[in-house]
């Protein structure tokens, strides 16, 4: 399997996914999911794109790595889509793009949010934050993207940057960056975390994890995600060596310590939360 080059700048992969050209803007879609329940507030319609530049070593999906493939579409193409499940939506409903990493296809999600909240559809933006950058002409369209953005549910793999990039291959700066624009402009933020044994699972630092936490503005919500070994098949049909083989998902009681070190139970503005007008 021929894997994109991961070394690349964050400014080199805009130029190559999603760029402006003289007809409508197009991203690579993986995939798509009619009634996702778990990919933030309400019943949503999940647009999985294509693309990842961090190597999770417990990424269950590295079929989305490669940038520059899977099936181009629209926006308007996947709006289309989507507005037929409005009635399942409610109130808090609406829809995510997950990935792979979201922020990989800036242009197009910028794009495609933008249009979503012309049609009255909620966003919900699922990303690591691994491609954020302030430097121009990113930073700019980023802000943008913001303002058509609801909610973002953010995953921060590790507090502790050797360690992030022990786990990632890159380290977390750029990531803590990102989420302190998001603190400081109030943009509503989910914070997830997944709980991986021998990898995410010290004391120290999810306590250190739990404290910054608390310092951010207009977190909704705080998740433990525990690790599952459901992607392991993939790696297998793939011909990727699986980085954790052999170790198993976390017991009950450490999900519940991380919950009680994150402090979970008192983020629950989640529970009322609707998007912005």
């Amino acid at each position: 399997m021929k894997l994109y080059d991961s070394t690349e700048s964050p400014l080199n992969v805009l130029d190559a996914v999603g760029a402006i050209d003289d007809g409508p803007i197009k991203g690579y879609v993986h995939s798509v999911e009619s009634f996702g329940s778990v990919d933030g507030p309400g019943i949503r319609f999940v647009v999985f794109l294509q693309g990842c530049r961090m190597r999770c070593q417990y990424c269950h999906n590295p079929d989305t790595w490669n940038i520059g493939v899977g099936d181009e579409m629209t926006a308007d193409q996947i709006l289309d889509d989507a507005i037929r499940y409005k009635a399942f939506w409610g109130e808090q409903g609406g829809m995510t793009c997950s990935g792979g990493e979201s922020l990989v296809q800036l242009d197009f999600l910028l794009d495609l949010f933008t249009k979503a909240k012309g049609r009255g559809i909620s966003t919900c933006l699922d990303t690591s934050g691994q491609p954020f950058t302030r430097d121009e002409p990113w930073f700019s369209k980023f802000e943008q993207l913001m303002k058509v953005t609801d909610v973002s549910l953010v995953d921060i793999k590790h507090i502790n940057s050797a360690e992030h990039k022990k786990l990632t291959g890159f380290g977390n700066e750029n990531i803590l960056d990102m989420i302190q624009y998001m603190s400081a402009n109030n943009c509503d933020m989910w914070i997830r975390h997944v709980l991986v044994p021998q990898r995410t699972d010290d004391d120290h630092y999810l306590a250190e994890l739990g404290e910054y936490i608390k310092t951010l503005n207009n977190v909704q919500k705080v998740e433990v995600l525990p690790y599952h070994t459901l992607g392991v098949k993939k790696y297998h049909e793939l011909g990727i060596t699986y980085p954790l083989e052999g170790i198993e998902p976390p017991t009950a009681a450490r999900v519940k310590n991380a919950e009680n070190l994150l402090h979970t139970s008192d983020y629950n503005d989640w529970k009322t939360w609707r998007p912005r007008p």
